[in-house]
């Protein structure tokens, strides 16, 4: 899926303009152009803005990803966000539609973080890491996750994570209610 085209879609069935986005999302008007033409990929928080802005969720903006299906294979993931300098990649590891929870396989390449804050959602995440490690921040408190390690919190907590490691981080996170899938 191309992210860009179907934001732009999107936008333009709503009979929105860059503008429009922009002033509801808080972000610039040469920020969402450069989304809408794969320039600039989106952090989980602001594509959640833009998704917002279009007066849908994450939920339907991947509905007709993998609908009904109850497997999904490894060369049929849907990559939902991937930074443009290839550091963070987001992969549905669960069938969209009208489901209780969602998965995600998260690829942190050193340095790579959730974004520049810390952000929240409703709901609550179940994090595992399967390789490398990752320093994790809910609210006040703060833990270094590392190979094995899970971690289990309420999503409506502002919460941020960074790959502080000298390796690759690999992760799987589940969402209720999903926000990725």
């Amino acid at each position: 899926m191309n992210l860009g085209e179907k934001i732009k879609d999107i936008r333009k069935q709503k009979r929105l303009t860059i503008a429009d986005v922009a002033l509801k999302t808080g972000l610039s008007n040469g920020y969402i152009s450069n989304v809408e033409r794969n320039l600039n990929s989106p952090t989980i928080e602001n594509l959640r803005k833009i998704v917002q802005a279009l007066s849908t969720t994450l939920v339907e903006f991947f509905q007709d990803q993998q609908e009904n299906s109850r497997v999904v294979r490894k060369d049929e993931r849907v990559t939902i966000m991937k930074a443009n300098d290839q550091s963070t990649f987001y992969e549905l590891l669960s069938p969209s539609g009208n489901k209780e929870m969602g998965a995600v396989l998260v690829t942190l390449k050193p340095g790579a973080a959730s974004g520049t804050e810390p952000h929240s959602h409703k709901g609550e995440e179940f994090g595992f890491v399967i390789k490398g490690s990752m320093f994790y921040q809910i609210g006040n408190e703060t833990y270094e996750l590392e190979e094995g390690d899970s971690i289990y919190y309420d999503a409506s907590i502002p919460h941020y994570y960074k790959n502080n490691g000298k390796t690759e981080c690999i992760s799987i996170w589940v969402v209720t209610p999903p926000t990725f899938s």
